[in-house]
């Protein structure tokens, strides 16, 4: 149920990297950066850089973009400062909790765009722990529909990926969600790529634990809010518990 909702982001945040594919660039080349930053330029050896060198990719961002985001990261580059990641925390309309993560170099500047966007849309800014107990950090793995309806043994994948650590799998009209512990997303990805296939969408994302209905007043407020956040740099993803 609570997929529905995240899969119409994926798709709307697809529409917007062809129309916006600057600002996408932008921030698939921080979350290299800060990637290559952390662990190192090898995306072999690191994974959090071979996932965001997937999701650049994803929005055909071009190689030389890519190694030059990489070496931004390792120190080869010296022309930007040094990135950080962070999370913010607050409520939207209807008090709906929303996770932000954030991948900037002036934590400042990222606090005061994230608490104007909140503001404006009627929300608040929220302190560190304030709504992420209602969430937890998993490894998610999506398959869309018609790529779900391809695989032959999908009973048998199934068992594959619940021995590995899937814990729940979400399927609607969209396709299928895949969901487990964070340190288990190797794993998944592994049983996945071995029955030759490939994920639509695949990364760590904050998971509501429970889901809360909301007005069609909220529900179009809310997506002001998304939109307004999604079109900040510094903004790497957004997460809420509305349905």
């Amino acid at each position: 149920m609570a997929g529905h909702s995240k899969w119409h982001n994926i798709q709307g945040k697809k529409g917007k990297a062809d129309k916006a594919k600057a600002s996408a660039f932008t921030k698939v080349s921080k979350a290299i950066t800060v990637a290559a930053q952390n662990g190192g330029g090898d995306p072999n050896m690191n994974f959090s850089l071979r996932l965001a060198i997937d999701k650049a990719k994803e929005v055909n961002m071009p190689k030389d973009n890519i190694d030059r985001a990489i070496k931004r990261g390792t120190g080869e580059l010296k022309d930007g400062a040094a990135l950080q990641e962070l999370v913010y925390e607050g409520y939207g309309p209807g008090g709906v909790a929303v996770m932000v993560e954030s991948v900037t170099d002036n934590s400042n500047r990222a606090l005061t765009e994230i608490k104007n966007v909140f503001t404006k849309a009627g929300g608040s800014l929220g302190s560190k722990g304030a709504v992420a107990w209602q969430f937890e950090y998993k490894a998610v793995l999506r398959i869309g529909v018609q790529k779900k309806n391809e695989i032959q043994n999908w009973e048998e994948l199934e068992l594959s990926l619940m021995d590995v650590g899937v814990d729940d799998i979400r399927e609607s009209e969209n396709g299928v969600e895949l969901i487990g512990p964070k340190e288990k997303f190797q794993a998944m990805n592994e049983v996945l790529h071995h029955a030759g296939v490939s994920p639509d969408s695949a990364g760590l994302e904050w998971i509501a634990k429970e889901v809360v209905e909301l007005s069609q007043e909220q529900v179009h407020a809310l997506e002001l809010l998304l939109e307004a956040l999604d079109e900040l740099d510094d903004v790497k993803e957004v997460y809420t518990n509305a349905h």
